[in-house]
């Protein structure tokens, strides 16, 4: 029977959260504030929020207390969009790659799927959906602290740890956190127009876009693999010297080896090239003289041997993915002395 307008009218509102347990009480509050609260004072048939799980009743989060979802899996086929928060992620996959990932859940996001249900992860929920297989040939993000274990996982995904959503239209991710916000406002923004959005944002105090990706928001420099201790004097000293030119041949005779065999080897530790090596770790220097102190651009650039602003700029926008003077006045600490 064909579905008259008042019914896809009805079921374009309807947005599931899916939860299970071990879920995070963050990104499963923030899809709550969004779609569970009825705003039609906006001037928009609001959205109807349902909280489902693989078995109706109690469900246990990540910090212990529960939370109670009404309904079960049968909410998913009469869903518009489902939303996936982040649920606890196993230490290692079972033979069959699913282990803590319930196959029901998994089935039934299949076909909800199939069907034509827009679906969206939050943070590592992306796991979820990655399980589900329907995550093979697309784009996709997550937390960045997840995001080599989810490629690594699923090779066949395309996942980009820079970004704080991915909308490939009927598969959404977010990255994590408070990334969930900005995609679930994008929902919102897709479904109702920018005004809308604006006015929720708005309600929830934040940002209605915020600028750049995760990468700004990404703590650590590139991690050495096994065997690092056989270059890490020479990694240290280079540390030191960010202000220097700094080439192979240089590298490599502190490290005591042919040019050829230093970049071989390199490689094999870092994960990467020593020209990348060095570009990343100059960034992330400028990322602490930004938070930390209140010297010029010209000057952190010369500090950290990128020679001039203009270049600064250039290599911070294309690694952080924002300017250098946004990121200042994100993260500054404000410190008593420069």
């Amino acid at each position: 029977m064909r579905e008259n307008a008042a019914n896809r009218r009805e079921r374009r509102r309807r947005v599931v959260v899916l939860v299970q347990d071990g879920v995070s009480l963050f990104e499963f509050g923030v899809a709550c504030e969004v779609f569970g609260f009825d705003r039609s004072h906006l001037g928009v048939p609001w959205y109807e929020m349902v909280v489902a799980a693989p078995k109706p009743g109690l469900v246990t989060t990540q910090l212990g207390v529960s939370v109670t979802a009404p309904v079960g899996l049968e909410a998913l086929r009469g869903a518009h969009t489902i939303v996936v928060p982040p649920i606890e992620l196993p230490n290692v996959s079972g033979a069959d790659g699913r282990a803590g990932f319930d196959g029901r859940t998994l089935d039934a996001l299949r076909r909800a799927h199939a069907r034509g249900a827009r679906i969206a992860s939050l943070c590592t929920g992306a796991f979820v959906l990655a399980h589900a297989g329907l995550l093979e040939g697309r784009r996709v993000t997550t937390h960045w602290t997840s995001a080599g274990r989810l490629a690594d996982e699923f090779p066949d995904v395309r996942v980009d740890p820079t970004v704080l959503f991915v909308d490939e239209g009927d598969i959404l991710t977010s990255a994590g956190s408070a990334a969930s916000i900005d995609l679930c406002l994008h929902i919102v923004r897709t479904d109702f127009g920018a005004q809308v959005a604006n006015s929720v944002a708005r309600l929830l105090v934040v940002q209605p876009h915020r600028h750049g990706g995760q990468a700004q928001f990404v703590d650590a420099p590139i991690p050495l693999q096994d065997g690092g201790e056989l270059l890490a004097e020479m990694l240290d000293w280079a540390l030191e010297h960010l202000d220097e030119s700094l080439t192979v041949h240089q590298l490599s005779v502190r490290a005591a080896m042919s040019p050829r065999t230093f970049a071989r080897r390199f490689r094999e530790v870092t994960g990467t090239t020593p020209h990348r090596w060095i570009s990343r770790q100059r960034v992330y220097r400028a990322q602490q003289l930004l938070e930390t102190t209140d010297f010029t651009v010209d000057h952190i650039a010369t500090l950290c041997g990128m020679g001039t602003a203009a270049n600064l700029r250039l290599r911070f926008n294309a690694e952080v993915g924002i300017a250098p003077g946004v990121y200042r006045r994100n993260f500054a600490c404000r410190p008593d002395a420069a």
